[in-house]
């Protein structure tokens, strides 16, 4: 089942897509990048399995993108509008996942122990601006204080796999895989298989985390 919602912020105005799962354990709440929305690879991938694995999703949109700019405000303002949107993303009463993509996984890490996520999915975690590695971002994601899986592609200028620091964090490769996780025609997987991949990872975290006993089919 999919529905969405207006949620009135102090940032403005946010909108989630709700994809509910039958019987769900947890809520995933995932937001997108600076450059992008919820129709990214990754996050339309997620939604699609993760339902049947007893996952609700909750896809965020962003104030500035529900208000049809093209560029992301500053840090502060999205983690306001993170926020403002979270009672309504813990409003079915079971543990919340943050999560995001690029500019939105920096978010859920900077937000997680004060909104009490329970994890945080870190999607292409922005470690850097391309090209100044001396510029890392590593402070946000180990300070997240909970569980943490970051998803990376094996080619993201952002931030390749082994140039992250050891912490706490899970780090799951997504191989040949830039920023927004495509891979070039070349590659020895395809893209599917790519997102596969992302899927994969997100999926044996998740039971990770100690689900419930199933009851019954999601």
């Amino acid at each position: 089942m999919t529905k969405s919602e207006i949620v009135p912020t102090d940032a403005g105005d946010a909108r989630i897509t709700w994809h509910a799962a039958k019987k769900p354990w947890t809520v995933l709440a995932v937001s997108h990048g600076a450059g992008g929305g919820i129709e990214a690879r990754d996050l339309v991938a997620l939604a699609a399995a993760l339902p049947a694995e007893g996952v609700t999703v909750a896809l965020v949109e962003q104030p500035w993108r529900v208000a049809g700019k093209k560029l992301a405000p500053a840090p502060k303002t999205l983690d306001t509008g993170w926020r403002g949107l979270w009672p309504a993303l813990a409003a079915p009463g079971l543990p919340v996942i943050a999560g995001g993509r690029s500019a939105g996984a920096r978010v859920a890490c900077r937000t997680a122990r004060e909104l009490g996520a329970s994890a945080v999915l870190a999607l292409s975690f922005p470690l850097h601006p391309p090209g100044r590695p001396e510029r890392s971002r590593a402070d946000e994601l180990l300070g997240a204080g909970v569980p943490t899986l970051v998803v990376q592609g094996g080619n993201d200028p952002f931030g390749k796999p082994a140039e992250f620091p050891a912490g706490d964090h899970t780090l799951a490769e997504v191989p040949y895989a830039d920023h927004g996780f495509a891979v070039p025609k070349r590659a020895p997987i395809t893209q599917d298989e790519a997102l596969d991949t992302v899927v994969s990872a997100v999926t044996q975290w998740l039971a990770s985390l100690g689900r419930p006993p199933r009851t019954g089919r999601e």
